[in-house]
């Protein structure tokens, strides 16, 4: 028999009305905003499957725009997120659309900072305000934003993961769950790694001082 938490049964703190369609939304956006890492000057999404569907009912087009003007999903301004963006001079855009999709909550997020710099991710909500991001600028990836997490851009080269595992040895970081997904052999890929203990800002520049072969990194 599965054991449930009380997270499962009530779900999680947010402004409603659903925990799929708003809270994960939210965090999907949210966590966009965090891997684009910038300024956002422009946000545009592309809703499937049940998002498209019944997603302007349930308000996940404003719970998307909340999340990637940085809103958390218990933010009683999410409803203001049109207006809010506008005021901010944050460009938006929402397509519902009906192309098949396997997931049914899933949506393609693009963010362009101020300097043009553009990120697009793809998540979905699966659930009681949980979400998995799956694509990252074309790259499959697995990442929950459950833990605390750190994602690592890097050359796909001998020794990167090793390097990395030492530092956060070195400072006491226990690693929960480490993932690494890549283009093609010797190319860029990406590594999640998360962790028991939280990413400090001093933690990254660390390591990247330590690890050359790291593009880019950050904390979710």
């Amino acid at each position: 028999m599965k054991n449930f938490s009380v997270f499962d049964i009530i779900g999680p703190r947010m402004t409603g009305p659903s925990s799929s369609h708003t809270a994960g939304a939210v965090r999907l956006a949210h966590v966009a905003r965090h891997i684009a890492h910038c300024d956002v000057a422009e946000a545009s999404f592309t809703l499937y499957g049940s998002f498209a569907e019944t997603g302007k009912g349930h308000g996940t087009d404003k719970a998307l725009i909340a999340g990637a003007l940085g809103m958390e999903p218990d933010d009683p301004n999410i409803k203001k997120a049109y207006q809010i963006a506008r005021e901010t001079g944050v460009l938006t855009s929402v397509t519902f659309s009906d192309e098949p999709v396997e997931q049914p909550n899933t949506a393609r997020i693009e963010i362009t900072g101020s300097q043009g710099q553009k990120t697009v991710v793809i998540g979905i909500s699966v659930g009681g305000g949980n979400i998995l991001i799956t694509e990252i600028n074309g790259l499959g990836v697995e990442l929950t934003g459950e833990y605390p997490t750190m994602v690592v851009q890097h050359r796909d080269a001998p020794g990167v993961i090793a390097e990395i595992s030492h530092v956060l040895a070195q400072l006491h970081i226990n690693i929960a769950f480490m993932r690494v997904f890549r283009h093609g052999r010797g190319e860029d890929a990406y590594m999640t790694i998360e962790t028991d203990e939280k990413i400090t800002d001093e933690t990254l520049r660390m390591i990247q001082r330590l690890c050359p072969n790291i593009l880019r990194l950050f904390a979710v």
